[in-house]
């Protein structure tokens, strides 16, 4: 197991990467934000705090979605994102020193924004998501394909059981509601095999719900104990937290 050799691997190096949002992004999102807050408020008032569970996770999604790129919502298609900024020009310098990178999402479209900007770039790329059928070829050609310099990666289909050494770099793009599954996404570059130092970035845009999601994590609170129960799977259970995250 990892726990048996971690100290045979190579030393891993985590950053978090703090992303100012652009102007118009950040009016947008403040707008939303608002929005959003009102509509969790109302709705609690309106049917009480254990039924709004998908109505307050369709909010905070929408918040997180803002946070990352407009251009996820069709509404803001327009707009410029200032992680997409901050992501792209890491991914050029890296690109450029001949290293290999993982890039994670829990949002398939903001792997797509990226995707985009590879293609424009020419830079060469392997993508998996839940809908890739070929997974097993589509590793073999990151893992064994020098022209391969980036690893787009859903969290759904990549969270575990994949052995991605060939890359040394690993960004994780969004917090997740489980910090574990990112731990999970780490541990497929660093792990038995890899002969190189790993560094991981961990990009969150500021003053977002996403800094909020981040300060929970550092708490050890696992944020998706809010709405997971086990008698009802969206049941939620901390009325108190979500409202500061969206304060």
């Amino acid at each position: 197991t990892k726990e048996q050799v971690v100290n045979d691997l190579p030393p891993i190096t985590e950053q978090v990467i703090y992303c100012e949002m652009e102007e118009t992004q950040k009016k947008v999102y403040e707008s939303e934000k608002s929005k959003v807050r009102n509509s969790i408020i109302d709705n609690f008032e309106k049917n009480g705090v254990e039924k709004s569970s998908i109505h307050v996770l369709t909010g905070l999604t929408r918040l997180r979605q803002l946070a990352n790129h407009p251009a996820m919502l069709d509404e803001y298609a327009g707009l410029n994102s200032g992680k997409f900024e901050e992501v792209t020009t890491r991914i050029d310098s890296i690109v450029s020193e001949n290293h290999k990178i993982l890039i994670f999402s829990s949002f398939v479209k903001h792997l797509e924004q990226i995707q985009q900007y590879l293609e424009n770039k020419n830079i060469d790329y392997q993508k998996l998501i839940g809908s890739t059928t070929n997974r097993s070829d589509v590793v073999q050609s990151f893992q064994n394909d020098k022209n391969k310099k980036v690893f787009l990666i859903s969290l759904k289909a990549g969270g575990v059981g994949l052995n991605l050494t060939a890359a040394d770099y690993v960004f994780i793009l969004d917090p997740w509601w489980n910090p574990a599954s990112e731990m999970q996404a780490v541990s497929r570059s660093h792990r038995i095999g890899q002969t190189h130092k790993v560094f991981v970035y961990r990009f969150i845009s500021a003053e977002t719900i996403e800094e909020k999601i981040l300060k929970l994590q550092d708490k050890k609170e696992n944020i998706a104990q809010l709405f997971v129960n086990e008698n009802n799977p969206l049941k939620l259970t901390d009325k108190d937290a979500v409202l500061e995250l969206i304060k």
